[in-house]
């Protein structure tokens, strides 16, 4: 029997070794067949991934995909594609799987400090199991999650980086050698749809600041005034360049500055100045605006608070912006302003492709005002005649006839008596007078040309009425009173009756949304008494004077007028609207 039982457990157990060796080669045969399908999957996913950026070549939506389908392929929790600004920093952070809320908590995104800016210092692919484990490794910021494993890829367009691809965290617990080649694969496809996106935006974009081009020349060419389309070009270039902030600054004759004349502004952000801009004035040696002016060159900062050595503001007022395009409104003979487009803080900068768009809007937007001022000049000088004869009818005609009337009421006054009607006809005699003098003021404003330069207190009023024009959207009514030609500049009167003038219109141009603005200049002569008086009076009909938060502009008013013994008050106008009175001795 136990002979039998050992020839049984002999017979038994020589069958089991080749049983061994087929069980393992089936074992390896299963894994390779596994390695095989999981390498398949992989390619399946980089297909995915590929179809997934070949679906639009808007630029914006294809960073947001790619983002998204690069960490679903190397199996990360969390993907984020970095752009560089080409200053060795991060210009835009997009992230893929990292929840809204604890974004929020995190703070700002990252600017390519540490461990990504060791990426893009030497842009080639590093892969890490632990993040800590890097030299470059600064830790995270509070409310950051941990992360543990790292794998990072450039993005080369030929010989430019355009990002880096960041991926952490893998769901296999470490990234393999495999998923370092998944990525940089996907990412030469990316390069190449992403070139691809790059020049059909810019593109796109160019088309729409030529088609904005036109329609600023249409608009010149059609309304015939330039402030109006002034204002369509800050729009245009407000929506073309993804601005916050537009201005379009001219210079004044008068005083050797610049004078901002259109605005356009998207955020509140920009504060209290920037809700002043539109009317402020600046010098020539004070902003960025004038260094752009006088050299007739455009400037392109990342960051505004970056002037390597011009001048310390970017507009009329300290203004916290960013980045910055200054770009000059260069027409046939010589720059006629600037435009300025600027973002608020911590926004993406602007690249050299935004700067030569705007550049060439700008120079067609002055061709344009150039256009539209050479058709007003030669309507002006084809008025000019018809002026002349206007002038002359109402000065020998119409002002003759009604001296006449009112010399004939004066005698019929004085045959009266006591009659009550002689009041009556007393004040019919003054609103005459009153006629006559504006007549005569009308008389004298066209008969004025542009070449005549400024001669005297009168025309010095009218140039700057007429200047003011641009800011307010339309022209003011003054009328003079008294003999204002015999005004003396006698310790710089006329100066700071010019300064008083040009202050309260600006004040209208920016706090009142007026529609009418009535400028009275009125001299009475004095006596053996009393000393002649000057006034001058503005008066609209906007919204009022509200809380008043900062006066320092009626301040100065005021202070003048207290230098010289006279009074500025500032009150309602009837039915709605503001009065300013300033009245001095003269």
């Amino acid at each position: 029997m136990n002979s039998d039982g050992e020839n049984r457990d002999t017979e038994l157990s020589f069958p089991d070794l080749p049983r061994l060796e087929f069980d393992q080669l089936l074992g390896q045969l299963v894994e390779r067949a596994q390695e095989v399908m999981a390498t398949q999957g992989r390619l399946r996913g980089l297909l995915r991934a590929n179809q997934a950026l070949l679906a639009g070549l808007d630029l914006r939506p294809l960073l947001q995909r790619l983002t998204a389908s690069a960490g679903e392929l190397v199996g990360a929790r969390y993907a984020a594609l970095g752009i560089l600004d080409g200053h060795g920093g991060l210009a835009e952070f997009l992230h893929s799987g990292m929840p809204a809320e604890t974004v929020a908590a995190i703070g700002p995104l990252p600017r390519g400090k540490g461990l990504l800016g060791a990426l893009i210092d030497d842009p080639h692919p590093i892969r890490l199991d632990q993040v800590t484990g890097h030299v470059g490794s600064v830790g995270f910021p509070p409310g950051h999650p941990p992360m543990q494993s790292f794998l990072g890829v450039p993005i080369r367009i030929r010989d430019e980086v355009f990002g880096n691809l960041y991926f952490t965290d893998s769901r296999n617990g470490r990234f393999s050698a495999d998923d370092e080649e998944l990525a940089v694969a996907l990412a030469a496809t990316a390069a190449v749809v992403i070139n691809n996106a790059r020049h059909y935006e810019i593109s796109r974009r160019r088309g729409d600041w030529l088609a904005a081009s036109a329609e600023v020349t249409r608009d010149m060419l059609t309304t015939g005034t330039p402030a109006a389309p002034l204002e369509t070009i800050a729009e245009h270039a407000y929506r073309l360049a993804d601005a916050d902030l537009v201005a379009v600054l001219l210079p004044t004759e008068t005083d050797r500055g610049f004078l901002s004349v259109a605005t356009a502004i998207g955020s509140p952000a920009t504060g209290a100045a920037a809700e002043d801009l539109i009317g402020s004035r600046s010098g020539l040696e004070e902003s960025l605006c004038a260094h752009v002016f006088t050299t007739g060159e455009p400037l392109r900062l990342a960051d505004a608070g970056d002037r390597l050595g011009l001048p310390p503001t970017v507009l009329a007022g300290a203004i916290d912006v960013g980045p910055v395009l200054v770009a000059p409104l260069t027409g046939s003979e010589q720059t006629r302003g600037v435009l300025t487009v600027a973002r608020l803080p911590g926004r993406p900068p602007f690249q050299a492709e935004d700067l030569q768009m705007a550049t060439a809007f700008a120079n067609q937007a002055s061709v344009a005002l150039e256009l539209a001022e050479s058709r007003l000049e030669r309507e002006r000088v084809t008025l000019l005649h018809e002026r002349d004869r206007i002038a002359a009818d109402l000065h020998d005609h119409i002002i003759q006839r009604l001296f006449a009337a009112g010399l004939a009421l004066q005698g019929a006054t004085a045959r009266m008596g006591d009659h009550p009607v002689a009041p009556r006809v007393a004040g019919v005699i003054d609103e005459l007078d009153d006629t006559i003098a504006q007549i005569r003021t009308t008389i004298f404003a066209i008969q004025r040309t542009a070449a005549a330069g400024p001669q005297g207190v009168r025309a010095r009023i009218l140039d700057l009425v007429t200047e003011s024009a641009t800011t307010l959207g339309f022209t003011p009514a003054l009328r003079f009173t008294g003999p204002i030609d015999t005004v003396a500049d006698a310790g710089g009167v006329i100066d700071d009756l010019t300064a008083v003038l040009r202050e309260s219109l600006s004040n209208v141009a920016r706090h009142a949304r007026a529609s009418r603005v009535d400028v009275d200049l009125i001299v009475e002569p004095g006596d053996a008494t009393t000393a002649a008086r000057l006034t001058v009076k503005v008066c609209d009909n906007g919204v009022g004077i509200g809380d008043i938060t900062r006066s320092s502009g009626t301040a100065n008013l005021r202070h003048r007028a207290e230098q010289r013994g006279g009074t500025c008050t500032l009150g309602p106008n009837e039915p709605s609207g503001t009065c300013l009175t300033w009245c001095v001795p003269i």
